[in-house]
């Protein structure tokens, strides 16, 4: 969880709110919700976010630098307020430095402030001036807006603004301030709420967001607003996750490696990229067949000295050097490396950053079609809440999410997979154990690509869905748990064919609906993850939404680009239904109808399947081109689309196979601009390292 925000809620000042229930109810015993923010903290664990209290001490830099947001909530003397009772709620100098300090190097400030500011004994304005914000003392009234007809009950107007790319009123249609004041703020602040045309006073800030050096500051005029008696109001537990998101600093992960190891990995790419150029398709050697005896030689050499690096290994390393040496010993013909593949099992070793050397003769898939000598240094990405979940809930003992560390040049290209299948053997093992997915090169690809994507389309995002695109660990996470259902749902469900005959004769959109199924179930499977609590399962949905639209229907050619056609319908679907609006050059998501859209393509898809069951092939061929073409216009001159009349009736399967167009659904015009726009930056993503 280290990717998501690590939330500090001071409470050594005096404050007038406390994260901790038990200090709530001794503040106020008769009505201890409101003294509380225990379920504001509450909805930001399940959110992933840490969250502590910080109850004794002065604010320093060094506790402040262990923390991507601090959030400090109504300081007051204990005349005007039931507190805390913990310190002074005046900051010394040294802290206000310390807070400015940590906010300009990139930390989010959250303050919560009261409308009678100056009365309440404390400096928290001496604070937001360091800012440019300023608390004016006065008493909001809004007879002709108020909630419960209350006039200091005041509801906010929102101020739908784009905040570098990102809409902090995601989710957000309405807000009501109680007993609040009066913000100013400088020029370059978003105004996220302010006071209706009827109230007095009229037209005035009431939570602003503004950037300060590196880091970030939210505030918020009334500290009621996020309390425990008020957050199920209106949409505020939506605006609190998104403001404290929006504020929180996505950390820079430090990895490091030994560099004696380095360095032997380094020997060892540097043998095999010379031994590679010799390699014929299958393998054998074609050129120096003397100094390709002495590279494979090194190479046996070179595994043996890092195998020490890789102790639960041991057998597997032992066995690529007797099968390096035993192919030499045989003329460097066609590699066989089943003993080595059958010693290797990381579906049995699934542990979080347990690192492998892996070494065969094989192809990549998306990169090179020759079987040549690779050598990936991984490491297993297997945190404790996704193997409870494989445990419990998806199981998948195949499925091993991995990183790259470091690789040879067949891996340079758009391979993100490690698969048994790909290696030079002698004969098929009777079964693959296991399926290796690189999921830090999908989540760069997809960081890079939906970044340039949202910029393009002046698409503001959801903090979330920014702190996504701004974060390799999170979205490597993301990933896993992603892969994990989508992998797994390949062979759940109503299945009119198999999924895992790739090389079976069928046209393409039957495999661009399998995709997609995948990814629509792994979607759903989100939504309700999220409900109970599962703090990725947000990230997995917005994931899913943006490579699909994105990246998938623009990276590849235009010859049977099953993934980009899955991606198509996606957005097709969802722009016919009015969830994504592309208008004025600008693209929009109405985010509280996304989850039904998604759901009710799935039962589109689904329901073919079922009914797939019981058609005959070409009928269900047929059924399924139907439905894309329902949202994604096929080719003029597609055959298909004129219905089983136009088909060949002979010859089947491979004459209506053959009628398929390498373009059957060519891109909208939509996305031949964005194709075009975004061409850099999908092929920067080749290779790409996290």
């Amino acid at each position: 969880m280290a990717a998501l925000p690590r939330v500090l809620f001071d409470e050594a000042h005096s404050e007038s709110w406390t994260i901790r229930r038990d200090v709530a109810e001794t503040m106020n015993p008769g009505h201890p919700d409101d003294s509380g923010y225990v379920r504001a903290a509450e909805l930001l664990r399940r959110l992933g976010h840490t969250v502590d209290a910080h109850t004794e001490g002065p604010l320093t830099p060094a506790l402040l630098s262990a923390r991507d947001v601090l959030v400090i909530a109504h300081p007051a003397d204990g005349r005007w307020e039931r507190t805390t009772g913990l310190g002074s709620p005046i900051l010394p100098v040294e802290e206000l430095d310390a807070i400015e300090e940590y906010v300009a190097g990139g930390g989010g400030l959250v303050v919560l402030a009261e409308y009678e500011q100056e009365k309440y004994g404390s400096n928290l304005t001496e604070l937001l001036a360091r800012f440019g914000v300023g608390v004016e003392h006065t008493l909001v009234h809004d007879p002709r807006s108020a909630h419960n007809g209350v006039a200091a009950w005041v509801m906010g107007t929102a101020r739908k603004v784009d905040v570098a790319g990102q809409d902090l009123l995601a989710g957000v249609r309405s807000a009501c301030f109680y007993r609040a004041g009066v913000l100013t703020a400088p020029e370059d602040a978003a105004v996220l709420f302010e006071t209706s045309p009827t109230a007095t006073p009229a037209g005035r800030p009431l939570a602003v967001a503004l950037r300060h050096g590196e880091g970030r500051v939210v505030v918020v005029a009334d500290s009621d607003l996020f309390g425990d008696d008020s957050i199920g109001d209106h949409d505020h537990a939506a605006l609190w996750g998104n403001l404290v998101t929006w504020v929180a600093r996505v950390p820079d992960p430090a990895a490091t490696r030994e560099s004696e190891a380095r360095a032997l990995f380094e020997d060892l790419k540097r043998s095999i990229e010379e031994l590679r150029p010799m390699q014929a398709k299958d393998g054998s050697v074609e050129g120096d067949q003397a100094r390709a005896a002495e590279l494979v030689a090194e190479i046996a050499g070179q595994v043996e000295r890092l195998a020490p690096r890789f102790p639960h290994d041991a057998d597997y390393l032992a066995a690529v050097v007797a099968d390096l040496r035993k192919w030499a010993d045989q003329g460097l013909g066609v590699p066989d490396f089943l003993d080595s593949l059958d010693a290797f099992h990381p579906d049995a070793q699934r542990v979080d950053g347990l690192e492998h050397l892996v070494l065969f003769p094989m192809y990549t898939q998306n990169g090179s079609t020759s079987r040549l000598i690779e050598a990936v240094w991984i490491r297993t990405i297997w945190p404790e809440w996704l193997a409870e979940l494989e445990r419990t809930r998806y199981d998948n003992p195949m499925f091993v999410p991995i990183a790259f560390e470091d690789f040879t040049s067949g891996y340079d290209t758009n391979s993100a997979v490690l698969f048994p299948e790909t290696v030079a053997v002698r004969k098929t093992p009777a079964r693959f154990t296991w399926g290796g997915i690189f999921a830090d090169r999908e989540a760069a690809r997809f960081r890079a690509v939906s970044g340039a994507a949202a910029d393009t389309l002046k698409l503001a995002l959801p903090p979330d869905a920014a702190r996504l695109i701004a974060s390799q660990e999170l979205a490597q996470d993301t990933f896993v748990l992603w892969d994990l259902i989508h992998d797994r749902t390949h062979s759940h469900g109503d299945l009119p064919f198999d999924p895992f005959m790739i090389k079976q004769r069928m046209p393409y959109w039957l495999y661009s609906l399998e995709e997609l199924r995948c990814d629509l179930t792994a979607f759903g499977e989100a939504v309700k993850l999220e409900q109970e609590g599962v703090p990725h399962a947000r990230y997995v949905q917005l994931a899913v939404l943006f490579d699909r639209l994105f990246r998938f229907p623009i990276t590849g050619d235009r010859v049977r680009n099953y993934d980009g056609l899955g991606g198509q319908l996606l957005f097709a679907y969802l722009h016919r239904n009015d969830i994504v609006r592309w208008t004025d050059n600008r693209l929009s998501v109405d985010w509280d109808r996304l989850a039904d859209g998604v759901a009710d393509l799935r039962s589109e898809v689904e329901k073919l399947y079922r009914d797939g069951i019981d058609r005959s092939k070409l009928a269900h061929w047929l059924a399924a081109h139907q439905l894309v073409a329902a949202y994604v216009e096929p080719h003029p001159a597609s055959v298909w689309a004129r219905g089983v009349e136009a088909l060949p009736v002979e010859g089947f399967p491979k004459a209506v196979v053959d009628a398929v167009l390498p373009d059957e659904f060519p891109l909208s015009m939509f996305y031949e601009a964005l194709r075009r726009k975004l061409t850099d930056v999908i092929d920067s993503t080749k290779g790409i390292r996290a």
